[in-house]
């Protein structure tokens, strides 16, 4: 068991993922480091702890509903709670509209919106036993539909992200709905849930072509992953402020 937060943060082991946790344990969180692939997981945590944090590397599919619960009977067993998730896991397929493929839909949403799903029905237990637990879909400002409509520049290949976008898009309605579903529940009423936009950073994702550094990027992840008692939640967010759905 441990006094300090323990946040779980999926698709870990680089980008904004990794740096999240870097951000998180910088403020004292205990933070458990999951990455799909377990190598590259520890090489990650390896990295951090030369800089001072110590994550702990988990292996965790967010396709596969048993690795998921493997992880969460691990967290049950060594620290009895979990008080800070943060949904990062995810995939792009970058093709024109009028060429995206259903199977190429499904590969994207079997990750970013029916993966967030089993980790956060998993992960409600420990949830649960949190005296202040916060959940974070990370999505992304081409998730908005007010501004997607409008034919805002994101920046990067607007023309490439139907099955992205759409996803993030139905990760936005997740977040409202789960907020809507705690706020009528006894035992998850103290949940906030929250949607967090990194904005166009360099990642893997963007080709490194991002405008914002990873730590830029995070910022926000890790505000909302530490909110006060009294911070909003089933709201879709930038480190400026609200983000029009």
């Amino acid at each position: 068991m441990t006094a300090y937060p323990v946040a779980l943060v999926t698709g870990a082991n680089k980008g904004l993922g990794k740096e999240t946790v870097r951000q998180l344990a910088a403020r004292g969180t205990t933070v458990v480091l999951a990455s799909r692939d377990s190598e590259r997981g520890k090489a990650a945590a390896n990295e951090l702890a030369t800089a001072g944090t110590k994550p702990v590397p988990v292996q965790l599919d967010v396709t596969d509903a048993g690795s998921v619960r493997d992880v969460a009977d691990w967290l049950y067993g060594k620290y009895g709670r979990l008080d800070v998730l943060v949904n990062n896991a995810g995939t792009v397929v970058d093709q024109l509209a009028e060429r995206t493929t259903a199977a190429e839909m499904r590969q994207v949403y079997e990750v970013n919106v029916f993966g967030v799903v089993t980790v956060i029905q998993t992960m409600l237990p420990l949830l649960s036993k949190s005296a202040a637990p916060r959940i974070v879909n990370v999505s992304s400002t081409t998730a908005s539909m007010s501004l997607t409509g409008s034919g805002t520049d994101f920046g990067g290949d607007n023309d490439l992200r139907m099955a992205y976008s759409s996803s993030k898009t139905a990760l936005n309605m997740l977040t409202i709905q789960y907020a809507r579903a705690f706020s009528t529940s006894d035992a998850l009423s103290h949940i906030k849930i929250n949607s967090a936009t990194p904005g166009y950073t360099a990642t893997g994702m963007t080709r490194h072509r991002g405008t914002r550094s990873v730590a830029e990027g995070a910022r926000i992840i890790v505000d909302l992953a530490t909110l006060v008692d009294d911070g909003p939640t089933g709201g879709f967010f930038n480190d400026q402020g609200a983000v029009p759905w």
